[in-house]
């Protein structure tokens, strides 16, 4: 079970610094703040307590995975990511070909990387764009951000959910 608190209550002033914490740590210095806003609502596991899903106005923007401690962020936000946090980071742009198969949730080639982010590390969370920096997928990096604009073969990211997959 599930029970739901807003972010913008004196309670939760903790746990959205934690959320905002984890995404600095996770996403690089001040991101925390651009990605969850004190409008952002906090749903809490019932049975551990514990933060498990955030949400702005009605959209879910991340899970907060129990058992890493990281956030997973859903399609929805990785586009408030895209808007808010600049410059942008855990970004990788693949080409026109690869693009219809990442949007249905297909993994991302390294063959087919245009560019990424240097900084990206393997089990990086991170947004999958096309040329025009529209967001298509998320997921997780399998080889660093370097390896992928060099390698030819072999997966870049292991997607998770696409644009086009339904809910």
């Amino acid at each position: 079970m599930l029970s739901w608190k807003s972010a913008g209550e004196t309670v939760d002033k903790d746990a959205l610094q934690k959320i905002r914490s984890v995404a600095d740590y996770q996403f690089g210095r001040n991101t925390g703040k651009k990605l969850f806003p004190d409008t952002v609502k906090i749903v809490y596991s019932k049975n551990t307590g514990k933060i498990r899903y955030i949400h702005l106005q009605e959209e879910l923007l991340a899970t907060l995975r129990p058992t890493t401690g990281l956030l997973i962020l859903t399609v929805a936000g990785a586009k408030h990511f895209i808007r808010e946090v600049n410059p942008l980071r855990c970004w990788v742009k693949v080409d026109d070909d690869a693009e219809p198969f990442v949007m249905k949730g297909r993994s991302a080639f390294a063959k087919h990387v245009i560019d990424a982010d240097p900084t990206i590390r393997p089990n990086t969370e991170v947004i999958v764009i096309n040329k025009k920096s529209k967001v298509l997928a998320v997921g997780r990096a399998v080889l660093t951000g370097t390896e992928m604009k060099q390698f030819n073969r072999g997966m870049a990211v292991r997607v998770r959910r696409g644009m086009a997959e339904k809910s």
